[in-house]
C-alpha cells in the first residue's frame, strides 16, 4: 500500500477525497435526502457540506505526510503563510469572482428581482462564512494536487484537470439542491444543464486559480480567491432564482469565466507552440 501511494499519490488523493467527501455527505443527509425539495429545511445540510469539505483537507494532509513527511508540512505551512506577492495578484484574487458574479446578477436583475432589500445582509454574511471554509478545500486542491500536476503538465492543462475533477466532486451537492431550484422546469432537463454549467464554471475558475498560483506560489492567495468565489455565488443557494433564471445565471457566469481564461491564454501565450 505504501508503495502504491508513493507511486500514485494523485490517484490515491482523488480516490480518498471522493470516498471521504461523498461518503460523509450521504452519511449525514441520508440517501433519501439527495433529492429533497428544500435544502434549507434540512437542518443537516450544513453539516453534510462540512463533511464533504473534510475530504480534500484530510486526504491532502494525510498524503503530504506519507509522501513528503515533515518537510512537506513545513513547505505547506510556508506557502499558506506567503502573503508578500504583488498587489495586482491580490486584486485578481479578490475581485474576479465578485465582479463577474455581481455583473451577471445585475444584468439578470433587470428582469428578475433576484435580491431584495431584506435579504442582502443575510446572503452577504452567509457568503463570507462559507468563503472562510474554503481553506479546508485548498489544502488538498492547491496544497497537494496542483504542485504535483505542474511537474508534468502546463498551467492550463493542470487547471483543466483539477477543474474538471473539482467540478465533478460537487456532483452530490448539485443533486441535493436541485429540487430547490428546479422551479417549473422538468428535473430531467434542469439537472444535467445545471451540473454542466457548474463544471464549466468551476473548471474555468480553477484554471485562473492555477494561473495566479503559478505567478505567486501562495496557497494563501489561492485560498482567498476560492473564498471570494464562494462568497460571491452564495445567492445561488437562496430561493431568489429558480428554473430558467437559475440556469441563465450559472451559464452566463461560466461564459464570462471562460472569456477571462481566453484573455489569460493570449496574455501568457498558452496557445503558442512550446519550445522543445
Amino acid at each position: 500500500m505504501a508503495t502504491f501511494i508513493k507511486r500514485r499519490p494523485l490517484l490515491t488523493y482523488y480516490l480518498l477525497t471522493f470516498a471521504i467527501s461523498w461518503g460523509g455527505f450521504v452519511a449525514v443527509l441520508g440517501p433519501g435526502s439527495l433529492a429533497n425539495t428544500d435544502w434549507e429545511a434540512a437542518g443537516a445540510f450544513f453539516w453534510a457540506v462540512v463533511a464533504m469539505l473534510s475530504g480534500p483537507s484530510i486526504a491532502g494532509l494525510l498524503l503530504i505526510g506519507l509522501v513528503d513527511g515533515r518537510a512537506g508540512y513545513r513547505e505547506l505551512f510556508m506557502r499558506l503563510c506567503k502573503w508578500r506577492v504583488g498587489i495586482g495578484w491580490y486584486a485578481v484574487a479578490i475581485l474576479t469572482a465578485p465582479v463577474v458574479c455581481g455583473g451577471v446578477l445585475l444584468v439578470l436583475s433587470v428582469t428578475s428581482p433576484l435580491l431584495t432589500a431584506d435579504n442582502k445582509t443575510t446572503i452577504l454574511v452567509g457568503g463570507l462564512g462559507a468563503g472562510v471554509l474554503t481553506i479546508l478545500e485548498e489544502v488538498g486542491w492547491t496544497g497537494f494536487v496542483t504542485p504535483r500536476l505542474r511537474r508534468g503538465h502546463s498551467v492550463p492543462m493542470t487547471g483543466l484537470i483539477v477543474g474538471v475533477l473539482w467540478g465533478l466532486w460537487h456532483l452530490l451537492q448539485q443533486i441535493s439542491i436541485s429540487g430547490t431550484y428546479v422551479g417549473g422546469m422538468s428535473l430531467v432537463v434542469f439537472l444535467p444543464l445545471s451540473i454542466a454549467a457548474a463544471i464549466a464554471n468551476l473548471t474555468a475558475f480553477r484554471m485562473l486559480m492555477v494561473w495566479v498560483y503559478e505567478h505567486t506560489g501562495s496557497l494563501l492567495v489561492a485560498t482567498v480567491m476560492h473564498g471570494m468565489l464562494t462568497a460571491s455565488s452564495i445567492f445561488w443557494f437562496t430561493a431568489s432564482a429558480t428554473g430558467a433564471v437559475f440556469l441563465a445565471d450559472e451559464w452566463l457566469v461560466a461564459v464570462v469565466m471562460w472569456l477571462l481564461v481566453a484573455a489569460v491564454a493570449v496574455r501568457d501565450g498558452w496557445l503558442r507552440p512550446q519550445e522543445a
